[in-house]
């Protein structure tokens, strides 16, 4: 199971560009995440999830891989491609992976209008790093739950204040 880490920002387009430079760092070998939403609080108070992945296209996609395999194996890959594509794109859009989005609303919740929320679900990372990459986003970016331990925790917020003292 990963660690769950939730970050406030003041704009959405900030924590959409924290999840940007999250991906090419993941790219890097850096951190691993399972999932990174942003909840974004609009100026009339309305919570928006942007979801990092599109579940109903990965379903399709998968669907019709496995649809055009089964197909293969009966001597009709054309049907069983459409069936497959139909199905993956039906079970991704009834499928809840990552963080649950009633936690998500729940966050939305306690977000004020025009500010957002990144959370993530992270496998592993080599936090150091990360902190150091996304330093210039420190002075912006506060801690506001996560499922760590205390002392990581305590850890994480230190790197974060000596990231935002640097930059100061």
């Amino acid at each position: 199971m990963g660690q769950l880490i939730v970050l406030g920002f003041d704009s959405a387009a900030e924590a959409q560009d924290v999840r940007k430079e999250l991906v090419a760092l993941q790219q890097d070998h850096l951190i691993a995440l399972e999932d990174a939403v942003v909840v974004e609080c609009n100026s009339e108070g309305k919570v928006e999830l942007h979801q990092a992945l599109n579940l109903t296209t990965a379903g399709a996609v998968s669907g019709g891989f496995w649809g055009s395999l089964v197909g293969l194996i009966f001597l009709n890959p054309l049907l069983g491609a459409a069936v497959g594509a139909g199905v993956g794109a039906a079970s991704g859009a009834l499928t809840d992976l990552g963080i649950n989005d009633g936690f998500l609303r729940e966050v939305g919740d306690t977000l004020r209008p025009n500010t957002a929320a990144l959370c993530l679900m992270v496998k592993e990372a080599t936090v150091d790093r990360v902190i150091e990459k996304l330093r210039s986003h420190a002075p912006h970016a506060h801690l506001l739950q996560t499922n760590l331990s205390h002392t990581d925790e305590a850890h994480l917020q230190e790197m974060l204040d000596q990231a935002t003292k640097k930059l100061g």
